[in-house]
């Protein structure tokens, strides 16, 4: 039977495939007593088995779309599997104890685990991780019941999930996966973002969809209303093939603004930009007609690794977005860690506020080995093309000036070592915190630039966590307090000669793009998935008149009038 579940239309589109859980398995077993000991033995070793033919596909999986690097990995692990001395003490358990294979693998492993977590080597510390994740993947193959497996997907899938991490959502391959749905998250969740990036579309927040969706259901996602429809009619099939083919027609409509200015009704220009994770974005940048990056997400360097990336695999990375932007502008953004970006290899103390905690600039300029990397990297690849660099979570003038310090003396220590880098680099910051919007007039004198960040900013200023759903009603990036803050930056870069970008998700929304517009934003850096709608808005809207309507907006008390005064406006 038919049924369907709502949630928040997150990144465009329409996909219409069968269900792909990635959900963690249970993997709960009672403790039993067994009579026949060679026979749970044989259970045993056939689970065993199939754990090393499943590692053994991941591996050469890895080794082909990842590199040999990654392969090492689960070379590891195969070798934990093989190891005799883990596994004779397992069956050992289950012929003198007469214990069940899944409570004598648990106990045995439980024993090594604590010895190797207890070892001043950092290495070996880390395979106790190792032994949890064979000891998972032998555990499934006991109870009957399917690991997941992003990166092994080879038909077209939609994703089921609770939620998808950055790792997560890296390891997609678009060629099969076709579209997501989560339970949790927002606009503005990584997820989302990824999607965007991804160019799939996805419904997030949905609350029920790992609960009412089963392995293999046939699904309609609708990227556009927000709906999941799942086993649905053949009418309803047709219905909405239609409606894909409706929206692929609009797509193909926008794409011949590809290598158009973004320029307004009146003739004012603005910059549409795209924000990007990876050096493999740039393509989809181009192909979106991004005149420039507004927000390179460096964070995702660091992830889904095993340790730092070095300035070589940092380097080669921004050569590549710089060489493939081929001479338009580059923003990058410094290392942003923490919040809800964590590193298995850099463990960060636990914080009752991690928003509010030691992230950003605030973990760089703590850890200036790490930062330095980075800055050394960057100036590198600077000659490469039109870098210009900005600073996350900055909350006070000093950080700036301590940054900007870190920053020239590597450009000097480059110069000592005959390493050429960019004459001009641009530095500015990222206004996500209040007290920088404030400030901004003071701010102005020093940075070369402003991009605000919308995403932290609304959240901050509304004291409300992005994340959860119970006060995602307060996510609101029309609220004219939000609107005074944005004008206040802009206002103060334009007096001091300078410009102010805007990469947060705010900046694509077609609600959100008549009132920067208005208030004389310089650069809309988006979704690459965004730009060529955003373009077809600003080309239909005179800036003379959005001027009028976001001065108007800012005379407003609330949310609700400011969206019926744009929608009133722009029909």
């Amino acid at each position: 039977m038919s049924t369907w579940i709502t949630g928040i239309a997150a990144s465009s589109g329409i996909a219409i495939g069968k269900a792909y859980r990635l959900v963690e398995p249970d993997l709960s077993f009672q403790k039993t007593t067994v009579e026949d000991s060679e026979k749970e033995i044989s259970r045993f070793r056939d689970s065993l088995r199939i754990a090393k033919s499943q590692l053994e596909a991941i591996r050469d999986h890895a080794r082909e779309a990842l590199g040999p690097d990654k392969a090492e990995i689960f070379e590891a692990h195969l070798l934990i599997l093989n190891d005799p001395e883990i596994v004779a003490p397992i069956e050992d358990k289950i012929k003198n104890e007469k214990m069940n294979a899944e409570a004598a693998l648990q106990e045995t492993t439980d024993m090594f685990i604590g010895i190797f977590e207890q070892m001043d080597n950092e290495y070996m510390r880390e395979r106790a991780a190792d032994i949890r994740d064979v000891r998972k993947r032998v555990l499934a193959g006991l109870l009957n019941v399917t690991i997941p497996n992003p990166s092994m997907i080879s038909e077209e899938v939609i994703i089921v999930a609770e939620d998808l991490t950055p790792s997560d959502t890296a390891q997609l391959n678009r060629k099969f996966v076709k579209g997501f749905t989560t339970d949790i998250g927002g606009r503005t969740s990584h997820s989302a973002i990824m999607a965007r990036s991804l160019e799939i579309p996805a419904v997030v927040g949905t609350k029920t969809a790992t609960k009412d969706i089963q392995n293999g259901d046939f699904l309609i996602l609708d990227g556009l209303s927000g709906e999941v429809h799942i086993n649905p009619t053949e009418e309803l099939i047709e219905e909405y093939k239609k409606k894909q083919a409706d929206y692929e027609a609009q797509l193909a409509e926008w794409a011949k603004l590809v290598n158009e200015p973004s320029i307004s009704k009146d003739g004012v220009q603005v910059e549409l930009v795209a924000n990007i994770g990876t050096p493999k974005d740039v393509e989809g940048a181009l192909h979106n007609g991004a005149e420039g990056v507004g927000l390179f997400r460096t964070e995702f360097l660091y992830m889904g690794r095993d340790e730092l990336p070095s300035e070589e695999d940092q380097f080669a990375a921004y050569k590549a977005v710089l060489e493939g932007m081929e001479g338009r502008p580059v923003v990058v953004r410094t290392l942003d860690i923490g919040g809800d970006k964590k590193l298995s290899y850099l463990p960060l103390p636990e914080e009752m506020n991690p928003f509010l905690g030691h992230r950003a600039i605030r973990l760089c300029l703590d850890r200036t080995d790490i930062f330095r990397t980075q800055l050394r990297a960057l100036l590198r690849a600077s000659v490469y093309g039109k870098l210009k660099v900005m600073f996350p979570m900055i909350a006070t003038l000093n950080e700036f000036r301590e940054a900007k310090k870190l920053f020239l003396e590597e450009k000097d220590n480059l110069a000592k070592e005959g390493i050429p880098t960019a004459d001009h680099i641009e530095l500015g910051i990222m206004v996500e915190i209040p007290s920088t919007a404030v400030l901004a007039d003071q701010f102005a004198k020093e940075v070369d630039f402003f991009s605000i960040g919308t995403n932290d900013l609304i959240q901050y200023t509304m004291a409300a966590d992005r994340m959860n759903e119970q006060v995602s009603y307060l996510y609101q990036p029309y609220n004219p307090s939000i609107l005074r803050l944005v004008k206040m930056v802009i206002d103060a870069s334009h007096k001091e000669g300078k410009w102010t970008g805007m990469c947060g998700e705010m900046a694509g929304d077609e609600t959100a793009v008549p009132l920067l517009l208005g208030l004389g934003l310089d650069e809309f850096s988006m979704s690459a998935t965004s730009i060529l709608k955003a373009r077809s808005l600003i080309r239909k809207l005179s800036k003379a008149e959005m001027e009028k309507l976001a001065q108007e907006a800012l005379q407003k008390s609330t949310v609700e009038e400011v969206i019926e005064l744009v929608k009133n406006a722009v029909k």
